[in-house]
């Protein structure tokens, strides 16, 4: 793809390059992957806790993508759609592998002044690192204890909604359960991180 198609594709939506991808332009399937490349990654190395496996997931969603983009609709939007095909890829891929590896979580942890490291602190990503190194991995090691240990369903919609912010009707249609579980789901997982992370966090004191 020369830089002139590339950047002219770029500037397209989703929807458009889904289309043009069925009509015969293989360049917007590239295009495609990469706009998602870094972000649908990490929500399957969070979702599953392997970082090798999440680059297997990651190929065969959108193999399911390149085999299923005449089914979708394009009047509606792609990314619940590829996150969709993206959760189903991890919870099968879970199931097979019941013995999940520890292996270190992308997300990192920060501090709020005086208050000490509060709930949406440990879900961004962006957040500065605290300042000591032993106290970094300590407490990044107590993170990823507490998320794979949170049930599936749990783990799911925290990702969804903190993460990656899909609002709860499209967690809903992605998940294909009713809105007012998604609700019960998150408020749930919440809950159960919060416990989980003061019982944790209480180790280090």
């Amino acid at each position: 793809m020369d830089l002139a198609s590339e950047k002219h594709l770029k500037d397209h939506s989703d929807a458009s390059l889904v289309e043009q991808y069925c009509s015969g332009q293989r360049e917007a399937f590239a295009v495609l992957v990469q706009r998602y490349r870094q972000e649908l990654y990490y929500f399957l190395a969070r979702f599953t806790g392997d970082r090798n496996g999440a680059e297997d997931l990651f190929q065969e969603t959108f193999l399911q993508v390149h085999q299923s983009a005449n089914t979708f609709d394009t009047s509606r939007r792609f990314k619940p759609w590829l996150f969709m095909i993206a959760a189903n890829k991890a919870r099968d891929y879970l199931r097979r592998n019941l013995r999940r590896q520890a292996v270190p979580l992308s997300a990192t942890v920060g501090q709020d002044s005086d208050e000490g490291i509060t709930f949406l602190d440990l879900l961004e990503a962006e957040l500065p690192l605290p300042a000591q190194e032993a106290e970094r991995q300590e407490i990044r090691q107590l993170v990823r204890d507490v998320v794979t240990a949170m049930p599936e369903h749990m783990r799911e919609v925290l990702l969804l909604a903190y993460f990656h912010r899909f609002t709860y009707q499209e967690i809903a249609d992605l998940l294909s359960v009713p809105l007012g579980t998604v609700k019960s789901r998150l408020h749930a997982a919440v809950a159960t991180f919060a416990k989980l992370w003061k019982r944790k966090y209480e180790q280090l004191k």
